[in-house]
């Protein structure tokens, strides 16, 4: 039988545990500093955006997606966002994109292809229901990116105004910050 990264992961999780490797870690689902991070999934950031931050487990509540924005006022990372509000205490929110980000100039056309070649029916891309060309559209300026979705956190009917949010662009490479609004 293959072995593929899957099972690698599942038996260093045995062994993880076995180990109790888990008990640096433990903490509560409140965040230390009230605090929450709206990311990027780019795996650049998976344990830099953290250590540039000075955020330890359970300071803060990260959240990621492609691009780290607010496509729409209800997506989930809205939703994580109001939940982290009401339900864990947050009270500053962290917008933190990054240079060189996979989802500037991400289209729907290059999409198509990939889909088309992969076997998705035609059909399946032409959907009434969803504007895929607006859905999977990303962004053309990494700050106008961050100001839109700040404005979008900001000015969320369900957000409410003691939250702190402020829209930061982390550098991919060495974790530099760079505050935009």
């Amino acid at each position: 039988m293959k072995t593929n990264n899957i099972d690698q992961v599942l038996a260093f999780n045995r062994a993880y545990v076995a180990a109790k490797g888990y008990e640096k870690h433990l903490t509560d689902k409140f965040p230390d500093k009230k605090m929450a991070v709206l990311s990027c999934m780019d795996t650049r950031l998976s344990v830099l955006l953290q250590d540039a931050l000075g955020l330890k487990n359970g300071d803060a509540k990260i959240i990621k997606n492609a691009g780290a924005v607010i496509p729409s006022p209800w997506d989930s990372a809205m939703r994580s966002l109001i939940v982290a509000v009401y339900e864990l205490g947050v009270t500053e929110i962290m917008v933190v994109a990054h240079t060189t980000c996979g989802a500037c100039h991400m289209s729907f056309a290059h999409f198509k292809e990939e889909m088309l070649l992969r076997g998705i029916p035609a059909e399946e891309l032409e959907r009434t229901d969803v504007d895929l060309t607006a859905w999977l559209e990303g962004f053309h300026d990494t700050e106008e990116s961050v100001r839109n979705t700040v404005a979008a956190i900001v000015n969320h009917p369900l957000i409410p105004s003691d939250v702190s949010v402020r829209g930061f662009i982390i550098a991919s490479d060495t974790g530099e910050l760079t505050e935009v609004i």
